[in-house]
């Protein structure tokens, strides 16, 4: 058994080495290689069948793009612990590799094909998307499935002002470019990415650079395939073809169908009439051998194909009537809908967006996952393509591939625009599409960007983007670009290229070509034609929409941010969360804090003003330091016999003693302060001991007249007496000496000292001596005799 791998290496800039092996691992597809970057690996595999299934009218090729959550040391989180259905990330990355491969096939192989790419161990530094396509593109090299061309993909970021192929993951968050690009050693086939207001020469320049490390990728791509010895590719069958019966329906419906596509005519009618004109050539040429009916639809819509596409490189003429650069009519309209927090209805020609959006909490956040990385997002876009939108009877089954794909392009264009980190809001852009010919992921971009703005979003520029096309012809080299290309234009043309952005450069580009390649010149004439059609859509944009609403609407959730310093933050959380969840109970609000540098910021959401503006106010009574001098809005806790405690802020309690409560003397707290109760008082000062607040009620109440102060030194200000603590046992009086003759015999002080004090002698716990109150000197009877102690202002125990 020989194991032993054949592999090509190359060098893609700063020393990072690729290494493209074969010959070792599932050695019985037809072609099967493993590409390395640093710890990063994928395999990829590829297996075809010999024979097109009968009837087999189309190339049934599939793509899978698969990362297993072993190849970082993670145990996958579902609950059977395996990896399931592809995520929206792998899906992406699939249709990446799909839409470079599927033009390099002959048109007439019609047998399956599987691609499958699988990520075995991954690298947190490298991005394994731009390896995948040259994973794939190598396996086919390898086997003997029959292509065209091999083709590579990289990505080409601009980082700092430098344009750096396949970065790695950190320096990639920095780019203001990311744009992945799929060629042949000759021309451009593939290109997606976002970037932030670049210019149509920026990107020009991008993709010359891409170019340039997608040759040396091909060129080891042909060594290694020169090294595993591979022959010739495999023969096919091709399937039946009956050239007298094209000559025929040629000349029976060549020149009906261009009557009807001369006629611009609507989307159904338009179909109507090429559906007649394909009954009545099944008519005209009657009876057929069996071998020969499935091919008079084949042949009529490959008639069809070439007589608008001759049309258009030849007179100038579009099945719709325009120009090859005129946009179709525009309808736009805001606020359409009363309850969600943001819509617009965005048409134009027959395709048609409603799209609305929600603002939620950071609760809401999207977690994307992959097998090396894991992030939440704030911005989250979904597009559905129901069938209804182009007249079908369709089964529905969830988004499909298409539309995972055209959501992705109209977020990564929108996102742009978004404000930063700092804007707490998650918002979710739901685009539905109502009529669809064609561009319906650009009417998309722009029917989200209205509604953001009517949503409130703080969007500093409207995004709009317009699909382009080509048409091209082999025999003469002529072509022609088409701005907004229909439905059909789609179909019968060699390029999908759209391109989004405002009126200061591109956000996102998606292009697929359907042909051998696009030359630079064809991509700078449809950048140029884009430019003007994205232009043209925008000012009908700021028309509709002049800018963001100055706040979300009076439904729309609303939130207030607040910046506390870091040691404040277990306050306002609380044990086990206790204070933070007592907070959104009692205010009917969401709150989530987030730990930044020294700060905590805590952003706090509510459909109602008021409960937002109470959780506010309650979150900075928790962080507030109380001031001397300052008067508080404080809540009676409890009443006690000496006095109150009030709670003057969030969590800070002080002891409003009986003597601060009024300039009267008061024997007694009943009937003055009730629990609950609210109060007005002053902080006068803090115990430097213990830390005390000492507040007064008083202070606040003008002083009644004839009011005599005490004089000073007279008892005066006894301030905080502090904790006695336990006395002990004071022993037998023999030991302390005599008493001294005016404070007469203990047994006959006088008055009530609130209840049996019990043996003074035995171990006696004072209590907390520290809320003892303020100044106790002011009184309005004069003191009583010394041989007869004066009774105490409140009860000391």
């Amino acid at each position: 058994m020989n194991l032993t791998p054949i592999s090509v290496t190359f060098d893609i800039g700063d020393g990072r080495i690729v290494t493209i092996e074969t010959g070792k691992l599932a050695r019985q597809a037809d072609g099967a290689v493993t590409v390395r970057l640093g710890n990063c690996i994928l395999l990829a595999t590829v297996v075809a069948a010999k024979t097109p299934k009968p009837g087999q009218s189309f190339f049934p090729l599939t793509v899978d793009y698969q990362e297993k959550f072993a190849s970082a040391g993670r145990i996958p989180g579902s609950f059977f612990k395996r990896e399931g259905k592809l995520s929206d990330y792998e899906v992406l990355n699939s249709r990446l590799i799909d839409r470079a491969l599927r033009p390099l096939f002959p048109d007439d192989y019609f047998c399956e094909v599987q691609v499958l790419v699988t990520l075995i161990s991954s690298d947190p530094e490298v991005m394994p998307d731009a390896l995948a396509c040259l994973a794939a593109s190598a396996a086919l090299a390898v086997s003997d499935v029959p292509i065209q061309e091999i083709i590579s993909e990289v990505r080409v970021a601009r980082i700092d002002g430098q344009l750096v192929i396949n970065p790695n993951r950190t320096p990639l968050e920095k780019a203001d470019m990311d744009f992945i690009i799929g060629a042949t050693e000759k021309n451009i086939m593939m290109v997606e990415g976002e970037s932030k207001e670049c210019s149509e020469e920026d990107i020009i320049k991008a993709i010359e650079v891409a170019h340039e490390a997608i040759r040396v990728q091909v060129k080891a791509q042909e060594e290694l395939r020169a090294k595993a010895g591979v022959g010739g590719k495999r023969e096919f069958e091709k399937p039946y073809a009956n050239e007298e019966l094209k000559a025929k329906i040629a000349a029976f419906a060549q020149e009906r169908i261009l009557a009807v596509a001369k006629s611009a005519s609507a989307k159904h009618d338009r179909s109507d009439a090429f559906d007649k004109i394909s009954e009545e050539l099944v008519e005209h040429l009657g009876e057929l051998p069996e071998e020969d009916a499935p091919l008079v639809g084949k042949y009529f819509h490959s008639l069809e194909k070439e007589v608008i596409r001759n049309m258009i490189l030849d007179q100038s003429v579009r099945l719709d009537g325009r120009s090859l650069d005129q946009v179709r009519p525009l309808n736009m309209e805001t606020d359409i809908l009363p309850s969600p927090h943001g819509s617009a209805l965005f048409t134009r020609g027959e395709t048609q967006s409603l799209t609305t959006v929600t603002l939620g909490t950071p609760d809401d956040e999207l977690l994307i996952e992959s097998a090396a990385t894991s992030k939440y997002t704030k911005f989250i876009l979904h597009y559905n393509f129901p069938p209804f939108s182009t007249g079908e009877v369709k089964p529905m089954r969830g988004p499909g591939r298409r539309e995972v794909g055209h959501g992705n392009l109209a977020m990564r264009s929108l996102k742009q625009m978004m404000p930063g980190s700092e804007y707490a809001y998650t918002v979710r852009v739901v685009s539905d599409i109502l009529e669809s010919n064609g561009s319906s992921s650009m009417a998309t971009v722009c029917a989200g960007s209205l509604a953001l703005m009517d949503a409130g979003v703080p969007l500093p520029k409207h995004v709009s983007g317009v699909a382009m096309g080509l048409i091209s012809r082999a025999s003469d080299g002529k072509w022609a670009v088409l701005t907004d290309i229909l439905g059909d234009e789609d179909h019968l043309g060699d390029m999908d290229f759209k391109v989004t952005g405002t009126r200061d450069g591109i956000c996102g580009i998606q292009m697929d070509i359907k042909v051998d390649g696009l030359s630079m010149d064809v991509m700078r004439k449809a950048l140029e034609q884009a430019r003007n059609g994205r232009l043209h859509i925008i000012d009908a944009m700021y028309t509709a929409m002049p800018a963001a609403r100055p706040e979300p609407k009076p439904h729309a959730p609303r939130m207030e941010k607040l910046i506390i310093d870091r040691e404040f933050i277990g306050a306002v959380i609380g044990p086990g969360g206790k204070v933070i969840q007592e907070i959104q109970r009692e205010t009917g609000t969401n709150i989530n804090i987030e730990e930044v540098g020294e700060t905590g910021e805590v952003s706090i959401f509510s459909a109602q003003k008021e409960g937002l503006m109470k959780a506010l106010e309650w979150i900075k009574g928790i962080v507030a330091v109380p001031e001397i001098g300052e008067t508080y809005e404080s809540t009676v806790k409890s009443v006690m016999p000496y006095g109150a405690f009030v709670e003057f802020l969030p969590g800070k309690q002080g002891l409003l003693h009986i003597s601060e409560v009024s300039w009267k003397r008061l024997e007694t707290m009943e009937g003055v302060l009730t629990e609950g109760e609210k109060v007005k008082v002053k902080l006068v000062g803090t115990d430097p001991k213990t830390g005390k607040f000492k507040l007064s009620r008083r202070v606040l109440m003008p002083k009644p007249e004839g009011y005599v102060e005490r004089p000073e030194g007279d008892r005066g200000d006894r301030g905080d007496r502090g904790d006695r603590g336990d006395r002990g046992d004071r022993g037998d009086r023999g030991d302390r000496g005599g008493r001294p003759p005016f404070r007469g015999d203990r047994n006959d002080r006088g008055g009530d000292r609130g209840g049996d004090r019990g043996d003074r002698r035995g171990p006696r716990d004072s209590g907390d001596r520290g809320d003892r109150g303020g100044d106790r000197g002011q009184r309005f009877t004069p003191p009583a005799e010394p041989e007869t102690p004066q009774e105490p202002m409140f009860d000391e125990e």
